[in-house]
């Protein structure tokens, strides 16, 4: 499921990345090294089903103090056990412990999911940031630019010495901006690395947010059926976990009832004599024990009833995690639809600012219009043109967030 990511990312540097991410990152391995663990209890739980077998080695040597004779005996032979499950407790915890590894696969699923997620979208936060930084960059030398102008025109008596100080707040107001976005390109950069779980190069970094592509995050197609949320990893997760609750079940119920336990030992006994003697005989030997639950203090009981209201809980999350997932996606459907709207309007809003701000400067230059208007205009549009990013990175995280909470398998 989670292999689809790749039908999703189109950018190649960022499907390096990812890829990067899916060796490296350490929530990942954590989860992966989990799996393992939960592998290992449930061999563990399963191997009390069948008999265990070990060897047994014992030598004893004696001497008699009246008759001077030392005698010497070892025995060597195999010793069996095993419990009968006629109740089905083992075999429930068998069962829980399965369903325990399943879940945990469904966890390192859901891990990697949410690490592609987190990956693309600090990628694109980077992209934008960029943008920012170019925008304030471009804003800083256009205010540059028309500070010198209003010098320039102060000097022959056409600017006022307030103008030149609106223009100078411009210009230190983008400036600031600079050193601002400077640093959160930086920051951005950290949390990739964090993320990879390595320093990623710089030629697999973004540029601009403008350099992607529309196409850099593909869109989930129209007519996806609502089935593919239950192959979402968190729900197939919390749905082990309820099965293994039922399972755990099965076991506290069976504690109520007898254990019987079977010990039986197979070998060979030889005996020596002050070395004159030896002999051997077959020895085998057999020996059932019972445990009944006469009384248990109400441990039993109390297991039994844990064990059920844990059930309970679990099915209260599995309900919730389904929810949640038609939550999910209902609202970043609701964000789709009115995106691109948003984006045409914002463009064009651009636009227009851009015109008005080249008007308003013909016209101050020409000496027919005032600096205010010149000073409104580069705000308006910086303002403008940094909503347009903001769009167009809410654009891409909406396709993120689809998928993610289509569960990466919607492509």
């Amino acid at each position: 499921m989670v292999g689809d990511w790749q039908k999703v990312v189109n950018d190649a540097r960022l499907k390096k990345v990812v890829s990067i991410a899916l060796n490296s990152n350490r929530d990942v391995q954590k989860a992966l090294a989990d799996i393992e663990a939960a592998r290992a209890q449930y061999g563990e739980t399963r191997a009390s089903l069948f008999p265990t077998v070990d060897a047994e080695l014992s030598h004893t040597r004696s001497k008699t103090v009246a008759s001077g004779l030392s005698s010497a005996s070892q025995a060597n032979g195999a010793v069996s056990s095993f419990e009968l499950d006629l109740f089905g407790k083992n075999q429930s915890l068998s069962r829980a412990a399965r369903e325990t590894w399943l879940a945990s696969e469904f966890t390192a699923q859901n891990t990697r999911l949410t690490m592609i997620a987190d990956l693309t979208t600090a990628w694109v936060t980077l992209a934008t940031d960029n943008s920012n930084l170019a925008l304030a960059q471009q804003t800083m030398d256009s205010a540059a630019n028309s500070r010198n102008i209003v010098a320039r025109q102060m000097a022959v008596g056409t600017a006022s010495a307030g103008d030149l100080s609106s223009a100078e707040s411009v210009y230190q107001q983008a400036r600031a901006s600079v050193a601002s976005y400077r640093t959160l390109v930086a920051q951005d950069k950290n949390a990739i690395n964090l993320l990879a779980g390595e320093t990623v190069p710089e030629s697999l970094l973004p540029g601009t947010l403008e350099s992607l592509g529309d196409n850099s995050i593909a869109l989930v197609p129209a007519g996806v059926s609502s089935s593919v949320l239950l192959r979402r990893p968190d729900i197939q997760e919390a749905e082990h976990n309820l099965k293994s609750a039922n399972a755990d079940i099965g076991a506290a119920r069976a504690n109520f009832f007898p254990s019987i336990s079977l010990t039986a030992s197979a070998g060979v006994g030889s005996d020596s004599l002050s070395s004159l003697f030896s002999h051997g005989m077959q020895v085998w030997s057999f020996a059932p024990s019972i445990s009944l639950p006469l009384f248990t203090g109400g441990s039993n009981l109390a297991q039994l009833r844990y064990a059920e209201a844990e059930k309970k809980g679990l099915i209260a999350t599995y309900e919730k995690s389904i929810q949640s997932a038609f939550k999910d996606v209902a609202d970043a459907l609701a964000r789709r639809e009115t995106l691109s709207e948003e984006l045409d309007a914002q463009r064009q809003y651009v636009a227009a600012e851009q015109t008005s701000l080249d008007i308003a400067m013909k016209s101050y230059q020409a000496g027919v219009g005032d600096y205010l208007s010149v000073l409104t205009a580069q705000r308006t549009l910086w303002s403008a043109k940094t909503t347009l990013l903001s769009l167009q990175q809410t654009d891409l995280n909406n396709r993120i967030t689809l998928w993610q909470s289509l569960g990466g398998g919607a492509s």
